[in-house]
């Protein structure tokens, strides 16, 4: 029995129902017919722009595993080039055939290729084994990436803002009318020595 070969190449249109099911959980929150038009959208992007490339991994004739490469900087804040090599992922059923390796090594060669010193990568905090091969390929961690709705973060921050709201104070407004109708409410009810 001959072994399955490994074959890197640039995403196609065609690929998009693929590229669904391995990053399903990071494209919008839609109906799956716009979450395919979007990836569609992706793959066409970046094969029109020298700054990105998406990637898939072929095992034998079936993709096996995609990456989404961008040419960016290392921060906002520090301009030096960076690859971001993002949403590096393997289907479960093509793990431990080197389809990691090569999608990482196709982040390596397009870094390569346009001169760039450094690629990164974001994988999941909470998986242990995507971590620990991207530590053995020696991606050290920089940073913790995360992220919250917005409607959530406003309520938070509101609470530790002087005054309690950005509003003007509307907050601490309503929680002392709130006061008042308590306290107006026991100056009305009978005292146990009556």
């Amino acid at each position: 029995m001959g072994r399955n070969t490994l074959t890197t190449r640039a995403a196609v249109p065609a690929d998009a129902p693929v590229l669904l099911e391995l990053w399903g959980d990071a494209v919008r929150r839609a109906d799956p017919t716009e979450q395919l038009a979007d990836l569609e959208l992706v793959i066409k992007d970046s094969a029109a722009s020298p700054e990105q490339r998406t990637v898939v991994v072929e095992y034998g004739d079936q993709v096996a595993g995609a990456i989404y490469l961008r040419i960016t900087t290392l921060t906002p804040l520090n301009l030096e080039p960076a690859v971001q090599s993002i949403q590096p992922r393997v289907l479960p059923h093509f793990r431990r055939h080197g389809v990691g390796h090569a999608l990482m090594e196709a982040a390596t060669a397009f870094a390569e290729e346009n001169g760039i010193l450094h690629v990164v990568t974001a994988v999941p905090n909470s998986s242990r084994e995507v971590n620990r091969f991207m530590a053995r390929l020696g991606l050290a961690p920089a940073v913790m990436y995360r992220i919250a709705p917005t409607a959530v973060l406003r309520s938070r921050v509101t609470r530790h803002l002087p005054g309690g709201a950005p509003d003007g104070g509307r907050n601490k407004v309503l929680a002392a009318r709130r006061s008042l109708r308590r306290r107006a409410g026991r100056a009305v009810e009978p005292s146990e020595d009556e």
